[in-house]
């Protein structure tokens, strides 16, 4: 509802900022808890045990983050980017042919659990920091070339959306150490490759967060960054080792 509503008044050419995309969001947001309580009760354990769920998890994630976020920017253009994405993970894990029941029921493992979940919350908060990036590198790109569309003069102060992408970053940075840590609790080695690439991820944004600390990178840069740190970010759902696989000793 969001999406549609969003690109019907873009090509009408009278977009404006309001609560419909915040509230459509918010219900979806609610469906969304449904179903992963649902699906979490059927299975006895944190619904994160194949890729289906992963995205699905990802996307209440995103959803998650974007509803807790100030509301100068939940009523802001925001909303209208954070849709979509919310949107095309959803859309992929009901296409796909992903989601895939494991035929045994380990029993579940709570360390193993929070690694996984509070990781998953960590990427809501730099796909948010992603789609706070593309709000700063279209406004940046509008005042450049001065061509100024209706879509300009409803997006925050370049200063404001810098200040949301460094606060989403840090926010997503302690989520994801403190994910990285739990994953030495679990009781059992994890895989090398998954435990490389996540500490990959992880010095990543450190190196982001210090260039911006460090004053070394400009805010056009940190905000691409943030969309190359998200994106393979993602590329490590696909190699990651599900909550249904992994058994305590």
């Amino acid at each position: 509802m969001a999406v549609v509503r969003t690109v019907f008044l873009l090509r009408a050419k009278k977009f404006h900022a309001g609560r419909f995309n915040f509230l459509a969001i918010g219900l979806g947001f609610i469906f969304q808890t449904a179903f992963l309580s649902i699906r979490g009760h059927a299975l006895g354990r944190c619904p994160l045990t194949n890729l289906f769920e992963v995205f699905i998890f990802l996307a209440w994630s995103v959803a998650l983050i974007y509803m807790l976020v100030g509301p100068a920017y939940r009523l802001s253009l925001m909303g209208a980017f954070t849709a979509p994405l919310v949107v095309l993970l959803q859309g992929f894990a009901l296409v796909a042919p992903i989601d895939t029941l494991h035929a045994t029921k380990l029993p579940a493992n709570a360390w193993l659990e929070f690694h996984a979940s509070i990781s998953l919350v960590a990427y809501g908060a730099f796909a948010l920091a992603c789609i706070a990036g593309v709000m700063y590198l279209v406004q940046e790109r509008q005042l450049k070339t001065h061509q100024l569309g209706s879509i300009f003069y409803h997006l925050p102060p370049l200063t404001d959306l810098f200040a949301a992408i460094t606060r989403l970053l840090w926010w997503g940075f302690a989520l994801y150490t403190i994910g990285l840590v739990s994953g030495f609790f679990v009781g059992q080695p994890l895989p090398t490759i998954q435990v490389i690439c996540a500490i990959g991820v992880w010095v990543l944004y450190a190196a982001i967060l210090q260039g911006r600390h460090l004053r070394r990178l400009a805010p056009k840069r940190v905000a691409a960054l943030c969309i190359l740190g998200f994106s393979a970010a993602l590329t490590l759902l696909w190699g990651i080792t599900f909550t249904a696989q992994m058994n305590t000793p």
